[in-house]
């Protein structure tokens, strides 16, 4: 066991040299209350998209491949969320990271999604994004700054999706803290 741990340890460093990874790379580079790049990858027929297409949406950004199982079982989430939420109200962008031809034949697959499929090939909006693994999701509120970042997908995980999608979708219902009053001095007792 000490063997492999050490291999595998080697050959994580190995790669990080050779690809210039840093530590500072595989840090989460997003976090709540941040603006998200703008960049969402490239559409099929050629379209570049943009965060401010979906301004006044709450916007969900997955990014994934064909190849990752927990990325297939969220796609298979996010596409029954977005046909239970209007699309006025709550966009999905699947930002596939393969080479276009793979891409191409991925959506052939899914071509009855109604969530929006990208593809960021050369991976610079996924590196904006901060992904260093996949899936990785990131879900941005109305005003359109980052709610929260989630990576990896599990069965136990959805509850805090939930959450945090509704969150967003609820913001602008919630009352807002009121603005303290200023303090005000007693009347002085009667002497």
């Amino acid at each position: 066991m000490k063997k492999f741990l050490l291999t595998l340890f080697f050959t994580v460093t190995q790669i990080a040299l050779v690809t210039g990874v840093q530590a500072s790379d595989i840090t989460l580079k997003l976090k709540p209350g941040d603006t998200p790049p703008p960049g969402l990858g490239v559409t099929k027929n050629g379209d570049v998209l943009e965060t401010k297409q979906f301004q006044g949406k709450v916007l969900i950004v997955t990014f994934w491949a064909s190849w990752c199982a927990p990325c297939r079982a969220e796609l298979g989430y996010l596409e029954r969320l977005q046909r239970r939420v209007a699309k006025d109200l709550l966009q999905v962008v699947a930002v596939n990271i393969e080479e276009r031809d793979v891409f191409r034949e991925a959506t052939r697959k899914l071509h009855e999604f109604q969530i929006t499929l990208s593809n960021d090939r050369n991976k610079r909006d996924a590196t904006a994004y901060g992904v260093n693994g996949i899936p990785h999701m990131v879900i941005i509120g109305k005003d359109g700054k980052v709610v929260n970042v989630h990576r990896g997908y599990s069965e136990a995980s959805i509850p805090k999706f939930i959450e945090d999608i509704s969150q967003a979708l609820l913001a602008d219902l919630m009352p807002r803290p009121a603005a303290s009053a200023p303090a005000t001095l007693a009347p002085a007792p009667p002497s």
